[in-house]
């Protein structure tokens, strides 16, 4: 297979086929490679160096073929690399030290392979990193405590290997984590109770070790049952778990352990005294001009940097035309290129348009306070009496809407699952990863941007609103889009962050379905969202995208249909009429999580069938 000639190929997907042989060495030729797709296959041979010099691949997926060997060291080479997937293969050996050096991964899947040897205490923190799956291999000892300074991880499966020692204290670190699997090891020891400030985690498996004493009672453990913990023998707690309660401390201990804490209370008071009376006479001898400062307010602010007029209208040909890449509400959005050859989108604002100096302000307020791996990011901005811009990451593929009415282009169902688990994302963030939470207001296909690498962006946050401290809702104008508009935003001007939950799930209901919402079939009563509450269960393949159904076809029809039924059932539960009734984003992050593992599940079972 000579394919070295195609050097200006990005993307090569040739997964669900029959391909037997080996990866040709030729593909190092494919220089400006982004994403290599070989999944669902019967390729065997090694992973060749040669993959290694694709220096601008952002996506590999080699899983579910008869791959076997080693996984190179000079992986590392890849540092663009975002997801690597390598499961269900027949890969040996131990997983190499400088693969946890891709500082831009975002999915690791190594699962059901032979990989031995250990997680090296020694790898380096992965600040991206949500999604880590290395079940089904024979990793034995500890597992590294570094892994606990993953802050992104959401996903973590080390089942069905032989780790031994105790579960990591710092796995109470990873808050943002939705799924911990650890099953079917030999890990001993106390079940941390650190895993209690574990606001989001829904999943919890730690059966068939050797673990022992207390299990937690509080925080996430109030939601799980005795399956968490089968095959522990030794462990204790409420019965509830299916153990036995634990042991009543005797009366003399406690007395002792009374006396150690207040001797250890009366030691912290005379500390603290100690310190202000220090701090005291500091200051005191300290002059005015010498003070601490006491507010981050009060340290320097970091400033974008500064792009002028005249370097946006040489970069965008004088807001040629051509260089259009769209008009939304406010404004246009132009491609640019700067100085230093950073492509850019540019968006001009109409000012002559009602709300345009509004609209400005408002994203420029919510942008400078966020940074997301699936928001688009502001670079600059650019002012004068005349003129507003802001200077936006630029995103390759464009916007959702265009891959799902171009005839050009079609998804695939899991690009679908991931673009929805991208956007869960990105609303869960903006919702509640800082003290105020921030509504987008106008959620839907047209905003959401697609980088090189097919990931999604929420962008347009032109009528976002900031919501005050232990606000539930606020009162506007509404300027959202019909179609996507909750009904009490629509009907009251009501806003709250189930609004964006509202305008998520129609906006996954469309992902499937191919339909808009403000289509002419739908009319009066009928909606987008009755058309599939009609078609479940027994016409729901009716009413799915028959682009989608093409590319799928030849899967496992049943299992097809489950996932479908379960992704439409989310839109349905996001999009109910009443705020108080439709989901919280973090609870659609966890199952559409869930059903992602089961696609993976499924694709693998049909894999193995195969063999």
């Amino acid at each position: 297979m000579g394919m070295g000639f195609l050097k200006g190929l990005i993307w090569l997907d040739l997964g669900g086929n029959n391909l037997t042989g080996n990866i040709p060495f030729t593909i190092s030729g494919l220089e400006r490679l982004q994403r290599l797709n070989l999944y669902n296959n019967m390729i065997e041979g090694l992973i060749l160096e040669e993959i290694c010099q694709l220096r601008n691949l952002g996506e590999l997926d080699l899983s579910n073929n008869r791959i076997s060997g080693v996984i190179p060291n000079c992986i590392s080479n890849l540092s663009l690399l975002e997801r690597l997937y390598l499961g269900s293969n027949r890969l040996e050996s131990s997983i190499p030290l400088n693969i946890w050096g891709l500082e831009n991964l975002f999915s690791l899947d190594l699962s059901f392979n032979s990989l031995g040897g250990h997680l090296s205490s020694t790898m380096k923190k992965m600040q991206t990193l949500e999604y880590l799956e290395l079940s089904r291999n024979e990793i034995a000892g500890e597992i590294p405590s570094i892994i606990g300074a993953f802050e992104s991880l959401r996903f973590l499966d080390f089942s069905n290997n032989s780790f031994q020692g105790g579960i990591p204290q710092s796995f109470g670190n990873l808050k943002g984590l939705d799924l911990l699997e650890l099953s079917y090891n030999n890990l001993s020891g106390a079940i941390p109770k650190s895993l209690e400030a574990l606001p989001y985690l829904k999943d919890l498996n730690l059966s068939f070790n050797k673990l022992v004493g207390e299990i937690p009672s509080s925080g996430p453990f109030v939601n799980f049952t005795a399956e968490s913990f089968l095959g522990n023998s030794a462990l204790c707690g409420n019965p509830v778990f299916g153990v036995p309660p634990c042991p009543t401390i005797p009366t003399y201990q406690n007395s002792e352990m009374k006396n150690i804490l207040i001797k250890c209370i009366l030691l912290v008071i005379a500390s603290i005294i100690t310190l202000v009376i220090l701090v005291y006479l500091l200051r005191r001898l300290r002059k005015s001009n010498m003070e601490i400062p006491t507010s981050l307010n009060e340290f320097p602010a970091l400033e974008h940097r500064m792009i002028s007029y005249q370097e946006l209208c040489q970069g965008t040909n004088n807001f040629c035309e051509s260089n259009l890449l769209g008009v939304g509400g406010f404004g246009s959005v132009y491609k640019g290129i700067l100085s230093d050859r950073t492509i850019v989108a540019v968006k001009v604002l109409s000012l002559q348009l009602s709300g345009a100096f509004k609209s400005f302000d408002a994203e420029c307020k919510v942008l400078r306070t966020i940074r997301h791996r699936n928001l688009v990011k502001v670079i600059t901005t650019c002012t004068n009496p005349e003129f507003r811009a802001l200077v936006l990451e630029y995103m390759s593929n464009g916007s959702l809407e265009k891959w799902l009415y171009s005839h050009n282009y079609c998804l695939d169902l899991l690009q679908r699952i991931n673009i929805l688990v991208d956007v869960a994302s990105a609303l869960a963030y903006l919702h509640q990863g800082q003290s105020e939470s921030i509504l987008h207001c106008d959620l839907k296909p047209t905003n959401i941007l697609l980088d090189e690498g097919m990931v999604a962006h929420v962008g347009d946050f032109g009528i976002a609103k900031i919501l005050v401290e232990n606000k539930d809702s606020t009162h506007t104008k509404t300027l959202g889009t019909i179609g996507y508009i909750a009904p009490e935003y629509g009907f009251e001007g009501k806003v709250s962050i189930k609004t964006d939950v509202y305008s998520y799930g129609i906006t996954l209901l469309e992902v499937i379905t191919r339909k808009k919402p403000t289509d002419d079939m739908f009319t009066g009563d009928f909606t987008l969202r009755q058309l599939v509450i009609a078609s479940i269960p027994d016409r729901m393949m009716d009413v799915v995208d028959e682009g989608l159904l093409r590319i799928e076809d030849g899967r496992d029809t049943i299992a097809l249909q489950s996932i479908l039924s379960s992704i439409m059932e989310l839109g349905l539960r996001c999009s109910e009429e009443l705020p108080d009734t439709r989901m919280d984003i973090k609870d659609v992050l966890v199952k559409l999580n869930k059903i992602k593992s089961t696609f993976f599940e499924n694709r693998n079972r049909v894999t193995r069938h195969d063999d």
